[in-house]
């Protein structure tokens, strides 16, 4: 057992896991070694038609056996079938001992929980939102989940940490030769920022679609090149399903407030001028900030550069106003967006080793002004926590989180001080997603915290009249003031889920909940 850079006492070995190397700091680790890579595979020259007649067919095909490691990406949410169908067809071949990376899982994969009972699914790397979070923090598999960021997903691909045998990718569009895109369709989810990585790494690239389209498909986000194996289906999921979570601003005073203020901390900093860049997200507040910043802009004459990451129509709708220039989209957040990529040439789609992976020469994150994100909970040392709720339930992915704190000039993390009776600013979080010195500010509705570390964006505020700065230190007594006592959250000593930073270091781990 030793310490990390952050004090988090981390095993030199988890077993599931293995050896640990721990976090040195947000930037302290450099990449050594050269790039992995799949296997070279070629086809007949007579080959022009790499159909199959249906997912097992392609299972049989793809070389897949027991206690390989197989790919998914998350572009259709909640509305998936894909993965649900895969998995379903390797149960019913007797394959087993299959370690899943997936992009993401959602409630919709919840039908995934019987198959890691019998033994189908025995390791998982990648978010586990919902029923399969619930079911690994009550110690439902026997060895811990790796949660990575959206950039620290592709740097363990590249950098050869994880090896896809199998990679299976949704796809709305697709021809007999494999040439696949999001954009069209019945089942349109835009963006496939996500599974570009898995077609260019592993070592066969099943194209699974529900829109068989006359050789060459076009427009192409992955070609013929990474794939391998194509099998039509009746449907790959219902796209009313990519709306998942918070997509309209907010209409809750508190919360208005809230995205207020981080908009006039905004205004305020070094970054709000002419070609700002920045991302907001999907939740309420963020839009809410999207939205205010959208009246900074137009009163002040200024024009973002280019909006990045999981993009909305809000941000389509600066688009078409003229008041961002280009969206950098590796993931369409809702139906508008899905719209906007496929017809606007502004509207970029990038890959997630584009995006967000530290160990290339340049992720999209490194040129962010300014970036607005939420949080479980923050501490007095302005570490984040939101890969667990307050009970320490493992019920939430990294995201981007770590990778856009990392890159922007500016990271806010914006969120009311308390939800329900439960603090959002305590002393310590229960698990740390995001170290403090890559977060800048926390803006609750009592006001703007600002790190003490950034003494240029303090003289920023302070030069601005009315600007409502609140210490960290009255920000956690009153948080203790409203909540009143809040009792720890009980666990067991095993390990049930291991939280990387973005450079495959250990940060922090998550143990096993209690039962009561």
């Amino acid at each position: 057992m030793a310490k990390n850079a952050l004090g988090r006492e981390i095993p030199d070995f988890i077993e599931g896991y293995g050896k640990t190397k721990l976090f040195q700091g947000a930037f302290a680790l450099k990449p050594e070694g050269y790039r992995a890579g799949g296997k070279i595979r070629c086809v007949n020259s007579t080959c022009t038609d790499k159909r199959v007649s249906d997912i097992k067919a392609a299972i049989a095909a793809s070389g897949l056996k027991s206690g390989m490691t197989v790919s998914f990406h998350h572009h259709l949410r909640n509305g998936d079938f894909v993965v649900n169908m895969v998995i379903d067809a390797c149960a019913e071949m007797g394959i087993k001992n299959l370690t899943l990376f997936p992009t993401a899982l959602f409630g919709v994969h919840k039908k995934l929980i019987e198959h890691i009972k019998s033994g189908v699914i025995t390791r998982i790397m990648g978010s586990v939102n919902g029923p399969i979070g619930q079911l690994v923090s009550e110690g439902g598999m026997d060895v811990p989940v790796v949660l990575r960021s959206h950039g620290g997903r592709p740097r363990a691909v590249a950098s050869g940490d994880v090896h896809i045998d199998v990679a299976f990718i949704a796809a709305p569009t697709a021809d007999k030769y494999g040439n696949i895109c999001g954009t069209q369709g019945k089942s349109a989810c835009g963006s496939l920022g996500y599974a570009f990585t898995d077609a260019q790494f592993a070592d066969c690239v099943v194209a699974i679609t529900d829109n068989l389209q006359p050789y060459p498909a076009a427009p192409v986000s992955i070609s013929q090149l990474n794939v391998d194996i194509v099998v039509e289906v009746p449907s790959i999921g219902d796209p009313a399903g990519i709306v998942s979570g918070t997509t309209k601003v907010t209409r809750d005073p508190l919360r208005l407030l809230i995205a207020r203020y981080a908009s006039e901390l905004i205004e305020a900093s070094p970054y709000f001028k002419e070609g700002i860049s920045f991302q907001t997200g999907a939740g309420g507040i963020p839009l809410a900030v999207t939205a205010f910043m959208k009246e900074a802009m137009i009163k002040k004459g200024i024009k973002a550069s280019f909006g990045l990451g999981g993009i909305t129509g809000y941000f389509v709708e600066l688009l078409k106003e003229g008041l961002v220039d280009r969206l950098m989209d590796v993931q369409s957040f809702d139906l508008e967006a899905v719209r906007s990529i496929g017809e606007n040439p502004k509207h970029i789609e990038i890959s997630a080793d584009w995006y967000a992976n530290p160990w290339n020469s340049g992720a999209a994150v490194n040129m962010l002004d300014v970036v607005i994100l939420g949080a479980t909970e923050v501490d007095v040392n302005f570490n984040a926590n939101v890969n667990t709720e307050a009970d320490g339930a493992l019920l939430h992915g990294t995201g981007g989180h770590q990778d856009t704190a990392a890159g922007a000039k500016l990271t806010i993390i914006a969120q009311p001080l308390l939800r329900g009776r439960i603090p959002c600013v305590t002393d310590n979080v229960y698990s740390v997603t995001t170290p403090g010195e890559v977060v800048d500010a926390i803006v609750t509705e009592y006001g703007i915290t600002v790190n003490p570390k950034r003494k240029d964006l303090l003289d920023a505020c302070y030069a601005v009249k009315g600007l409502p700065l609140v210490s960290m230190e009255e920000l956690v007594s009153r948080a203790h003031k409203m909540s009143g006592p809040t009792d720890p959250v009980e666990t067991e000593d095993r390990i049930i889920g291991v939280v990387e930073w973005r450079d495959g270091t250990v940060i922090d781990v998550v143990k096993q909940l209690k039962t009561k």
